[in-house]
């Protein structure tokens, strides 16, 4: 989850239980409110209807234009000492509606000058409750939606801005591809937090920098160390098989010397190329006609591995353009065939095929490879000679140009696809 949305997801967690609290604050602040208009409103009709009744005026009659409701009684000498006046709210009967609605009741004990006693009782119809809670809930839904939309909107908007110089840095990174150098990285403007932040970018990549270059010399280095002895050693050899009197048994062990002197030399220079590959030292990008890369290397091994009388079945179109190094491309093409014929058994099928924008190259075999390991370096699946790289060189050509390779096996066939 982006780190926007979460805020933006918390934020609305929050507000939900503060903006329930703030209509439930506002419901009874409002209620209140009500009653209190309601009780001035009830304590005037109640004097009103005392003063009439104390200097003897005719008193209000019903249907007089309201709703309001009242009653007098004259209470006995007996009569228990109760509040002289008091709210409350219940339900009583308007004849005018001739049903019971909710009111606001004023109970109210006065003297007349004889000392007799009245209960005046005073109603005014009110609002209903539940249907100004409905009414508010709804109105509370809509406010929220409303703010939590505006709250977002600005949210992200400020966000957005405010985060410009980390999105500046992720772009930089994305960019940044080892051993092309390092590109100019914005300042972090004056957000403390982002200066500190690009600095130890910037200081990363440049010691990644400096110990690649130091990795690439000291392959370079090691490399062209290793091929003097080993051509010296090679040159030795050659002449000791050709210039010597061996015994038969002398001669064997020679050549065993020269068969482990080439897998070395090939050894070495494999995993220069990979060293290579991997620090990015193939820049020389070209369109490699990937079909005529094909045919002629097709072409190459079937001669070489004739006596196996492999079988080679082919849906290519006539062009597959593939912008990369020429060398890189050859290399890729020459070790998946390498290996399809080499690992096919005798009247095996090879079937290479382009697909889309897929290279598929497979071949027969029983049992399916170790997935977890096929692309490991030094993993040979128990064939004499191999130097167990050939894949992991793919592999490697593949990952450079983010291509993706991928392994499978089904009806015999060792499938192997590239998708450029």
């Amino acid at each position: 989850m982006k780190l926007i949305y979460r805020v933006t997801l918390r934020l609305a967690m929050v507000l939900l239980p503060i903006l329930l609290l703030w209509a439930a604050i506002f419901y009874f602040a409002m209620v209140n409110e009500i009653n209190d208009e309601t009780d001035d409103s009830l304590e005037d009709y109640a004097e009103l209807i005392v003063r009439r009744v104390l200097t003897g005026q005719e008193l209000p009659k019903p249907g007089d234009g309201t709703n309001n409701t009242y009653n007098i009684e004259i209470l006995p000498w007996d009569t228990e000492e109760q509040p002289s006046m008091h709210f409350e709210d219940k339900r009583v009967y308007i004849p005018e509606k001739r049903e019971t609605e909710p009111a606001r009741v004023l109970t109210l004990i006065f003297p007349d000058e004889n000392g007799l006693k009245y209960m005046l009782t005073v109603s005014m119809p009110t609002f209903e409750r539940e249907d100004l809670l409905l009414a508010m809930l709804w109105h509370v839904i809509a406010i929220y939606a409303i703010l939590l939309v505006t709250i977002l909107a600005v949210t992200a908007l400020i966000f957005h801005y405010s985060m410009r110089p980390l999105y500046a840095l992720l772009r930089w990174l994305d960019r940044y591809h080892p051993g092309k150098g390092v590109e100019n990285l914005p300042d972090g403007k004056s957000v403390l937090e982002f200066k500190k932040l690009t600095y130890a970018a910037r200081s990363t990549i440049e010691r990644a920098e400096s110990y690649m270059e130091r990795q690439k010399q000291f392959i370079g280095n090691a490399s062209h160390e290793l091929q003097t002895p080993l051509a010296v050693l090679g040159t030795r050899i050659e002449w000791m098989i050709d210039n010597t009197a061996l015994t038969d048994e002398q001669f064997a062990e020679l050549s065993k010397m020269r068969q482990s002197l080439h897998r070395l030399t090939r050894l070495n220079r494999t995993l220069l190329l990979i060293s290579k590959i991997e620090n990015a030292q193939f820049n020389d990008k070209r369109d490699i006609d990937i079909v005529e890369l094909i045919n002629g290397e097709l072409e190459v091994y079937g001669d070489i591995y004739a006596d196996k009388e492999i079988k080679c079945e082919t849906a290519l179109p006539p062009k597959f353009i593939v912008c990369m190094d020429e060398s890189l491309a050859t290399t890729m093409i020459t070790n998946l065939l390498k290996n399809a014929f080499l690992h096919s058994p005798e009247g095996g099928t090879i079937k290479v095929s382009i697909e889309k924008e897929s290279l598929v190259i497979a071949n027969s075999g029983n049992g399916e490879l170790d997935r977890a390991r096929l692309f490991d370096r030094f993993y040979t699946s128990g064939k004499n000679g191999s130097t167990g790289l050939g894949l992991a060189l793919v592999k490697s050509i593949a990952d450079s140009y983010r291509f993706k390779i991928e392994y499978s096996y089904g009806d015999g066939m060792h499938r192997f696809e590239i998708k450029f």
